[in-house]
């Protein structure tokens, strides 16, 4: 073990989290009892599942699409998390049953893929690049996981362990083996979690052999190239650079900077801190790290979400962050909370559990509506009324990919180390942790992220003597801690936005941390062409825009002026209770204009009240204007 391994953290499984929290628990509620629900409905409509009996004929309709088994895959694996906390004999019989039609279209040699067993059979492996073969595998893979650590059955678990078997007789530097990967990264990460639950280490290294030969010399999918018509090559020839899209530019040690597809990107960048982290790989840390650096400084929108423009689905170059046509894909700032919550146990660095909680609360909830059943793929930072929430999509990864996130979000709030106890997210509740032999529980009670006051009782059942590290969060620029009604200094104490007490802990002893949490007016990097002038409002970890339904039709007529000011008022009636920001601004409002379209006289402006609202709970309402930067009076 190096010293990179000896100072990782675990997280604490969402298992041994149980969520009471007036914030996120309605979510989950909602997620369990309407969004999954939802979705399996779908997939059944849509063929997805069917799609498992392998009845499609050439020339029947609603042929299975390559990326269906990834659909289904998702859909199982939100399903088995939920199930893992609040059993459900209705939806375990629904999981069952799915599971066992997959079971059935599994090949005699392990091969399980829809669309190359019925739509393409004898044409396996050929189009890697883009016929997301591997992908498919991966979200399967994932699911059977899931699923056996959610029920203890080994109905799945066996299945994807007979696939990844198959894959790994396929793929590898042996002879007569592929030495190929995947166009669209995400088996990486699944072998890791399936050698995780098994032990078995081809797993882990298969997927390291997948990471280590991207990008390497002869490149594979040029050599792929010759031999075959790419499913995706009309699409493919309108992108500048197709190996940037896919990160397979360079081997990923030697990249640097965030490229191609955000998705695609978030799960290879995944995979590279799982790998680092079980082999004590500090090469592939140090690529994580120029990675992280590049995309959170240059290329994140302050909502956590990322990838700038739609024609690649990701990114374009530093500082082009848009508004009206920003991409910033639901699952892109889903990946983005998988990859931080993997470099956070790499190391207790705030930095990542700041970028965390900014995906979570804004860039990823946005993605779906507060009933539940309707999503976004997008999610844009400015609209003129045009974009709205769908049921579904015809490529549908962004809704189950959201679902299985809610679902198992407990495993996002708490880490441990060999001494220590970590609180990164700050979510009502209890959690259970086994510390020196004992178990040791929090109970944390917070209005998080309405009001920053936090406490935490611990319960054990003999005193220990251990740390425990609370984070510090980057917005928060003033805090007071006490342990047992005594106050504990914070300034000189804080490592890497966390601060640590280390003491004798008894039962019943409490921590109760105060975060302050006044309104801040945030200011874009002066590189970002698209905000200047402008000013975006966030409260704690909420950023806010405005609506027309609470403003005025025409949203770019505000202006904040420089001193007015801004007051947080919580609504309970108003998008299932929110704190809303009021504040003085302008309106430039002239009714001398008429129906001129342009003149030498200035249009006037008249003093008005904006009302703000978190950017996640946008769309629920009327449809109209939104936006999150709005322009500032330059005095």
């Amino acid at each position: 073990m190096n010293l990179l391994q000896q100072k990782m953290l675990k997280p604490v499984s969402f298992t041994n989290v149980g969520i009471d929290d007036a914030f996120w628990s309605p979510r989950i509620k909602v997620n369990r009892e309407q969004t999954i629900l939802h979705q399996y409905q779908q997939c059944k409509e849509t063929g997805r599942i069917d799609a498992f009996k392998l009845n499609w004929k050439p020339g029947m309709d609603n042929e299975p699409h390559i990326f269906w088994d990834s659909d289904v895959a998702k859909w199982l694996e939100a399903a088995s998390y939920s199930l893992a906390t609040h059993p459900d004999p209705e939806l375990d019989r629904l999981v069952d049953e799915v599971i066992t039609l997959i079971a059935s279209a599994q090949q005699p040699d392990g091969y399980l893929n829809i669309y190359f067993t019925v739509v393409k059979p004898g044409e396996r492996w050929t189009d890697l690049r883009d016929a997301h073969e591997l992908y498919c595998a991966g979200h399967l893979i994932e699911a059977g996981v899931a699923h056996y650590e959610a029920t203890k059955k080994r109905t799945l678990l066996d299945v994807i362990c007979r696939y990844a078997d198959h894959i790994d007789s396929v793929f590898g530097l042996e002879e007569g083996k592929k030495r190929g990967y995947c166009g669209h990264q995400e088996i990486e990460l699944a072998l890791v979690k399936l050698y995780r639950i098994t032990g078995e280490k081809r797993y882990l290294k298969l997927s390291q052999f997948f990471i280590d030969e991207r990008g390497q010399e002869p490149h594979y999918f040029t050599q792929e190239k010759v031999d075959r018509k790419g499913f995706f090559d009309e699409f493919m020839k309108y992108l500048d650079n197709i190996k940037e899209y896919n990160q397979s530019h360079k081997p990923v040690r030697e990249q640097s900077k965030v490229v191609g597809h955000s998705v695609r990107a978030m799960y290879m960048y995944s995979a590279m801190a799982d790998l680092a982290g079980e082999f004590g790989d500090e090469s592939l840390l140090k690529a994580c790290e120029r990675l992280w650096n590049h995309l959170h400084t240059k290329n994140m929108f302050i909502t956590g979400g990322i990838g700038s423009t739609g024609k690649n689905e990701g990114f374009t170059y530093d500082y082009d962050l848009p508004n009206e046509t920003s991409y910033a894909e639901t699952c892109a700032a889903i990946g983005l909370v998988y990859w931080n919550q993997r470099m956070l146990q790499l190391e207790c660095d705030g930095k990542y559990a700041d970028a965390m909680e900014r995906a979570l609360y804004n860039g990823v909830i946005s993605g779906v509506s507060l009933d539940g059943k309707k999503f976004f793929y997008a999610n844009p930072l400015a609209s003129i009324g045009n974009r709205h929430r769908r049921e579904w999509f015809g490529c549908a990864c962004c809704p189950p990919n959201l679902a299985r996130l809610l679902a198992s979000l407990g495993g996002y709030v708490y880490s441990q180390m060999t001494d220590d106890l970590v609180v990164h997210l700050y979510v009502q509740g209890e959690a259970k942790f086994d510390l020196h032999g004992q178990q040791i529980i929090f109970k944390q009670k917070t209005e998080y992220p309405w009001n920053g006051s936090i406490s935490i009782k611990i319960n054990l059942d003999k005193p220990d003597i251990f740390g425990v590290k609370l984070r510090i969060p980057d917005w928060c620029k003033r805090a007071k801690l006490k342990v047992n009604n005594e106050e504990i200094e914070i300034n000189g104490k804080l490592e890497k936005g966390y601060v640590r007490i280390e003491r004798e802990w008894k039962n019943d002893d409490s921590i109760e941390l105060e975060l302050y949490m006044p309104i801040e007016r945030m200011y874009s990097h002066p590189n970002v062409r698209q905000n200047a002038n402008h000013v975006a409002i966030q409260r704690g970890p909420i950023v806010y825009c405005l609506e027309s339904i609470d403003n005025v039709d025409f949203l770019h007529k505000l202006s904040l002026t420089k001193e007015g000011n801004l007051t947080s008022i919580y609504e309970e009636s108003l998008l299932g209770g929110v704190v809303k920001i009021v504040g003085e601004a302008k309106l430039t409002d002239d009714p001398n204009w008429k129906e001129q379209l342009y003149s030498t006289d200035k249009p006037m402006n008249k003093p008005f009240q904006i009302t703000a609202i978190p950017y996640y709970a946008w769309d629920n309402r009327e449809p109209g204007q939104m936006r999150v930067w709005i322009q500032e009076e330059v005095k």
